[in-house]
């Protein structure tokens, strides 16, 4: 299929990361030129060279550098890229750190500040500078990253179930917002998405983390997801064809949102 994003600007935050990264690659290969937006530039630019070696890829890349908890380097990064490019079609919002883990009571309040400025506060300051330029288009589109963690929960991840909570009810409300300008949101929420633990043995999973192996159990289809699991989901998001599409929390779980027994 076709998703019409030739013609179209696409902008990933935590672009150079695992998922984000792979988000990039499949929007340029629907056509879309690809913003790899990330405060890890040689990472941006490696993910660059990745869509133009890839002979599947008709869109372009560029790689930015910007740190999304910086309020005025994000206002000053947007206003050029949107000079450069003409205008960002498609958001999607990727960056966040998903590495703290400790009970309540353990808790590091720094890393509880960190998470939140960056996970929650970071999404807020990107979509508030690109979502004009959208609504003045009349046309626009914004993907937004949570987690199977922001609405059940994750045992000892405090601050990041509590960040990917606050993002779903964010997306909610941007398509309340953006829906009589032509400008969708929606949210993700998959589960683990990591090839290299997707493909590993049982046994082998158990060895690397027990815990990871005890997800995968739990999981109905018996595998944790991959990164490209996804990005297909991302492109269509952002397409024409998912222009009636807006306001949903979509899971990416492989079932593990589902009540079992």
């Amino acid at each position: 299929m076709d998703f019409g994003l030739d013609d179209r600007t696409a902008l990933v935050t935590g672009g150079a990361g695992r998922l984000g990264s792979e988000d990039c690659k499949h929007l340029a290969r629907e056509g879309a030129d690809v913003v790899v937006l990330d405060v890890d530039r040689d990472g941006a630019e490696r993910v660059v060279e990745e869509i133009a070696d890839d002979p599947e890829a008709s869109g372009e890349g560029m790689a930015v550098e910007c740190d999304l908890t910086d309020r005025e380097d994000v206002a000053a990064t947007i206003e050029a890229v949107e000079e450069e490019t003409g205008g960002i079609d498609v958001l999607v919002n990727n960056a966040g750190f998903v590495d703290a883990v400790a009970k309540l009571e353990d808790f590091d309040d720094a890393l509880w500040d960190r998470d939140v400025e960056l996970n929650l506060t970071g999404a807020y300051n990107v979509t508030k500078a690109v979502y004009p330029g959208m609504k003045e288009r009349g046309w626009g589109r914004i993907v937004t990253m949570a987690s199977i963690a922001g609405w059940r929960g994750s045992f000892a991840q405090i601050s990041y179930s509590t960040t990917k909570s606050g993002l779903i009810g964010f997306g909610k409300t941007l398509a309340l917002e953006g829906a009589k300008y032509g400008v969708t949101s929606n949210v993700l929420t998959p589960n683990i998405v990591i090839e290299d633990l997707a493909e590993m043995e049982p046994e082998q999973l158990e060895a690397f983390n027990p815990q990871f192996e005890r997800i995968r159990q739990a999981t109905p289809m018996k595998e944790l997801g991959r990164e490209d699991d996804v990005a297909p989901l991302v492109c269509y998001l952002a397409s024409e064809q998912a222009r009636y599409v807006t306001g949903q929390v979509i899971g990416v779980t492989g079932g593990a949102d589902l009540f079992s027994y």
